[in-house]
């Protein structure tokens, strides 16, 4: 029985090849630049947009490293209802099929959600770091197929693909450092929400966030301006967002607005 891939927004968003599957009746593979083959998907993150666009409803899932597309029909489908009524943000988990096909002049992936659940912070969690696990496990792979001393099919295809590099690798291997330590950082309060003085910058401006109801969420300058008022820096409190973004405790509706999950 074919098992879930688990794979990285920043690198499932990469994929421009598709391969057949020996079955003309099953979808292709997408397979991604991390050596990932893609048919089946299990997903987690913050569910950010929920659009229907008539026939179609788009939403973004947004992981530690960017974000997927989902895309399914919006009428009818069972999936789509338990979309439309998911607040937003929230955590989910999805899953789903891959999708890559050409558009235009370039390559578009997306995942069709076949299931979606909503959970928790921890659960989201548990997932950034098993997938972790899993995508430095193929980039192992496709070292050893890079280096010549591997012969492994699934790993030559996409390095002859991708033309991989070992610099390519290193970028990816510190996407997967990224998404690990925004699970990490969890517990100890990172320096940029503390200054010298002993104020919890970064709780003070979640505060901030979660007193403003407006469904675009609060502007930037207006974070700055209030905790200025509380004696903090414009440094601090910019520091302090951006670190909440990293860490997924928040996220950008629209340019210069934010929003906590």
């Amino acid at each position: 029985m074919e098992g879930s891939a688990r794979v990285f927004a920043g690198e499932y968003q990469g994929a421009t090849l598709t391969v057949p599957d020996r079955d003309p009746e099953n979808p292709a593979w997408v397979v991604t630049p991390g050596g990932a083959w893609c048919r089946l998907l299990f997903l987690s993150g913050a569910l950010t947009e929920v659009t229907d666009t008539g026939d179609v409803l788009r939403c973004r899932l947004a992981d530690p490293t960017g974000a997927f597309d989902l895309v399914t029909g919006s009428h009818r489908s069972v999936v789509a209802d338990v979309l439309q009524e998911i607040p937003v943000p929230s955590f989910v988990t999805v899953s789903g099929t891959a999708q890559c096909y050409q558009r235009n002049a370039g390559m578009v992936v997306t995942v069709r959600p076949d299931h979606v659940q909503p959970v928790d912070r921890q659960i989201r969690d548990a997932w950034v770091l098993e997938t972790a696990e899993q995508t430095i496990a193929r980039l192992e792979q496709l070292l050893c197929a890079i280096n010549g001393t591997s012969m492994n099919e699934r790993a030559l295809v996409p390095v002859r693909h991708y033309a991989l590099t070992m610099e390519q690798l290193h970028e990816q291997v510190a996407m997967v450092g990224r998404a690990v330590q925004s699970v990490q950082s969890v517990a100890p309060v990172p320096a940029a929400g503390i200054d010298t003085t002993g104020i919890d910058t970064r709780g003070i401006v979640m505060e901030i966030m979660r007193a403003e109801r407006h469904p675009r969420g609060i502007a930037v300058e207006e974070i700055i301006e209030q905790a200025k008022a509380q004696g903090i820096t414009p440094e601090l409190t910019l520091a302090a967002i951006r670190a909440l973004i990293e860490d997924d405790e928040c996220y950008q509706p629209q340019k210069g607005y934010v929003k906590p999950l």
